[in-house]
């Protein structure tokens, strides 16, 4: 259960207002005057402070109940504008499309792809085979994480396996394009989580019972 006590709106507001600007391509200002129409007014400040704040909540609830993945795997990365600077998002989706993790970080090295293997191994233990480009760095990444826990982990570089994580990386960009650039690395990883969030609810990656639409998933993350 998330709290949200000590907030001047309501639990149900809060929610709109994150949803709506994680599930849509709109800046704050837009999502500001579209709470205006509804009778709600927020300015945009607030709901951003409302993203970094909840987001970061919602994402472990999320990750509690995800469905497992696949053993094969499909790694890319992505570019995000931060402050004027390209950044890297890291990426990966298995042979269905299943979102499996993400990471967005300031280099794109052997360091960082390691980074991202561990946290996507941790939420999901080793694949079998990871699929990548001709990345020096991603290689590298993979045999030192090889190297370090004996995982067994096939690499295979085959340019049009990798197809289906690069068009996954369209649907989370087209979300991101009206967001008119990040201020700080931390906002962006935050909003980011939040996108992907949506993202993977719509593939229909949280374990659940009965029905619901994928807005309702997203709100009872909240308790």
């Amino acid at each position: 259960m998330i709290e949200f006590k000590g907030s001047h709106f309501e639990r149900e507001v809060i929610l709109w207002g994150i949803r709506w600007y994680v599930a849509y391509p709109i800046s704050y200002r837009q999502l500001e005057e579209m709470l205006e129409e509804r009778g709600v007014e927020v300015d945009h400040s607030t709901l951003n402070r409302w993203v970094v704040k909840y987001v970061p909540l919602l994402d472990q609830q999320f990750r509690a109940r995800k469905r497992p993945v696949g053993v094969s795997w499909r790694l890319d990365e992505t570019y995000v504008k931060v402050k004027g600077s390209w950044k890297y998002l890291y990426r990966a989706v298995d042979k269905a499309g299943a979102t499996v993790d993400f990471l967005l970080t300031a280099e794109r090295d052997r360091k960082a792809a390691l980074r991202f293997l561990r946290k996507a191994i941790g939420q999901h233990d080793a694949p079998e085979k990871i699929t990548i480009d001709k990345s020096g760095a991603n290689t590298a990444a993979i045999e030192s994480y090889d190297a370090e826990h004996e995982a067994g982990i096939e690499i295979r570089r085959v340019k049009y396996l990798n197809n289906i994580v690069e068009q996954d990386h369209r649907a989370v960009k087209r979300v991101t394009r009206p967001m008119l650039g990040f201020k700080s690395l931390r906002s962006a990883a935050v909003t980011l989580a939040g996108v992907e969030l949506m993202h993977m609810i719509r593939k229909g990656q949280l374990r659940m019972t009965g029905k619901m639409r994928p807005a309702q998933q997203f709100y009872s993350l909240a308790g």
